[in-house]
């Protein structure tokens, strides 16, 4: 857990995508490598995740790629089949964190309360989602829940440019989860230059 830690700390900030054509996959995923962002979360509310992850891993083994709003063992299982590097939750589900551990697969399940926080801890987990962090109480939460637990957040829900940083400001917050710099509407009509800039100001924000 640590390297993943240690990666996901050096990247700050994860691109969470949700893509509908599986054959666009390879070509997002060079616009994030080449302009300072090499991650993405891939989630599983299109029924193009599976393929994408799989075409992503082939074209670049060495990328994190994550699995996003995975809320099944099934879907646990096409996502490792796929090649994600690790699971991502919108919730805390005990079933899944289970399944994710017997798997032998780290899971970042989200959370957005202290109850929520216990559980997973209890559960032995110590990087958590932050889901939805601004509708949670954003900043001011994370603080208050960050005195208390010795755990990681990923916050996500909400992260924008305006408050990325204040976000990353704050030592329990391993990187943020995002959406403004993979907009769907760029990535359906293939906008690649537009992607490529959207990506370069996030990398330059955060260096």
């Amino acid at each position: 857990m640590k390297c993943f830690n240690e990666q996901l700390s050096n990247i700050k900030v994860v691109p969470v995508i949700a893509i509908k054509d599986a054959n666009k996959a390879v070509k997002l995923a060079q616009v994030l490598s080449e302009n300072g962002l090499p991650c993405a979360e891939v989630t599983f509310r299109t029924e193009a995740a599976v393929e994408a992850i799989k075409h992503i891993r082939e074209a670049y083994p060495d990328m994190l790629i994550g699995a996003g709003t995975v809320l099944t063992p099934q879907q646990v299982d096409q996502a490792i089949e796929a090649g994600a590097d690790f699971i991502v939750s919108p919730g805390f589900n005990p079933t899944t964190v289970k399944y994710c551990q017997q798997r032998d697969i780290t899971i970042i399940p989200g959370v957005n309360n202290p109850s929520l926080v216990e559980q997973a801890m209890e559960m032995g987990l110590r990087t958590l989602k932050f889901f939805p962090a601004e509708p949670s109480g954003g900043v001011g939460m994370l603080k208050a829940m960050s005195a208390v637990y010795p755990v990681k957040f990923m916050p996500t829900g909400g992260v924008s440019p305006k408050n990325v940083k204040d976000y990353l400001a704050l030592p329990a917050v391993i990187a943020c989860g995002g959406t403004w710099m993979v907009p769907n509407d760029l990535i359906d009509n293939e906008q690649w230059d537009e992607l490529a800039a959207l990506v370069k100001q996030v990398a330059e924000v955060i260096a």
